[in-house]
């Protein structure tokens, strides 16, 4: 009787083990200690573009120990609320691995650093040969930043920038790729692929780490990434013919600001530049004084069309009043194709259309060279 009883706990205690094994596998451990972070986190989680999942965090003098249920690579987010909330900037993203654990240590005024299971000894490396590999061109971005602090030329300093950038930013992406022909059989060298900027450069990354990394729990991860910049590149693509110089803009009808249809063909006789931004992107917002200026400067010999996009109605109308924009304006609802139609990659695009209503130039970002076509176009009038 007794034998019997010995046995049946002894086989329970072994399916229970199991099960918790099972449990472990996914689960991710995270643990640490965070100086200046706060008392209390929300962590944010998920697949890569899959579904976001929250939990909250409370933290004891900086210190903190918690899992999460995992079944795929995943990225995590540890942020404060202050931060959720766009009123702070203290976050920790890193990649999330089930079945594995994840300490965090440092501070959050100076750094912090990854450590723990044999995936984040790994990854601890990846890290650090990242942040060697970015620090020349945080360098020489801050020289030039101080060099237009200092009253520089902005032409001919982002000229040059755009020269030497490319060539920084081609030795950074050789180290990262040197990095994984090092350690193939590193699976953190998957996270590498996520950092390089071309298909190219992925695809042969992604060729030299081993049979058992490649096949293995990281490959949903790099596959996600090298599969987005597929998108990109041919999004990328099709911009570049849907926005060269001399093709036909594509005709619109969005709502103004008082409600009424303003087409885009009733502007045509005249130059017209196209504004897509938003009240959300930085940038669009740092550009507002250099446009008005320029506005200003040759009024009369060319319009503005503000075309808001990813805001919302009030959002939008409230922007436009706050920065005082005096030109025109139309918000463009997500229902709308004109994005698609205009192939709009970045925010904020600038899209210069001329009296026959053809392209005559399309710049991305917050650039000088927009400022200097149109000195070229109305300077000389």
């Amino acid at each position: 009787m007794k034998k019997k009883l010995y046995t049946t706990l002894l086989t329970s205690l072994m399916m229970a083990s199991a099960v918790s094994a099972q449990a472990a596998d996914d689960l991710l451990h995270v643990k640490g200690k965070l100086a200046n972070f706060g008392d209390s986190a929300v962590v944010a989680y998920g697949t890569f573009g899959g579904e976001t999942k929250q939990t909250n965090v409370v933290l004891k003098d900086g210190t903190f120990d918690f899992t999460l249920p995992m079944k795929e690579v995943s990225y995590v987010q540890m942020a404060t609320p202050a931060t959720m909330r766009d009123q702070d900037r203290t976050r920790v993203l890193v990649v999330g691995v089930p079945g594995e654990t994840l300490e965090l240590t440092g501070d959050m005024k100076t750094r912090y650093d990854t450590g723990g299971s044999k995936f984040y000894q790994q990854y601890h490396e990846v890290n650090l040969m990242l942040e060697n590999s970015s620090k020349e061109m945080q360098e020489y971005s801050m020289g030039i930043q101080k060099r237009l602090d200092a009253g520089e030329n902005r032409e001919q300093v982002m000229k040059e920038y755009r020269e030497k950038a490319a060539e920084i930013e081609e030795k950074a992406q050789q180290r990262m790729l040197d990095f994984v022909k090092q350690h193939p059989d590193y699976e953190a060298s998957a996270v590498v692929i996520s950092f390089l900027e071309d298909v190219k450069k992925m695809e042969q990354a992604a060729t030299l780490l081993t049979p058992e990394v490649q096949n293995g729990r990281m490959k949903s991860y790099y596959s996600f990434f090298i599969d987005r910049a597929k998108q990109r590149a041919e999004a990328e693509e099709k911009a570049s013919k849907t926005q060269a110089a001399g093709v036909q803009a594509p005709d619109f009808t969005l709502n103004d600001l008082a409600g009424k249809p303003l087409a885009l063909s009733s502007l045509r006789g005249k130059y017209v530049v196209l504004d897509f931004w938003g009240s959300w992107c930085i940038w669009c917002i740092r550009g507002i004084p250099k446009m008005k200026e320029y506005y200003n400067k040759y009024r009369g010999q060319f319009e503005i069309l503000g075309i808001d996009c990813r805001d919302s109605d009030e959002k939008w109308r409230a922007a436009v009043k706050k920065h005082d924009l005096p030109w025109l304006h139309v918000y463009n609802p997500e229902n709308s194709k004109v994005l698609s139609d205009y192939a709009i990659q970045g925010f904020p695009t600038k899209i210069i259309v001329g009296p026959d209503g053809k392209i005559v130039k399309t710049i991305v970002g917050e650039d000088p060279v927009f400022y200097t076509i149109l000195d070229e176009l109305f300077g000389k009038k």
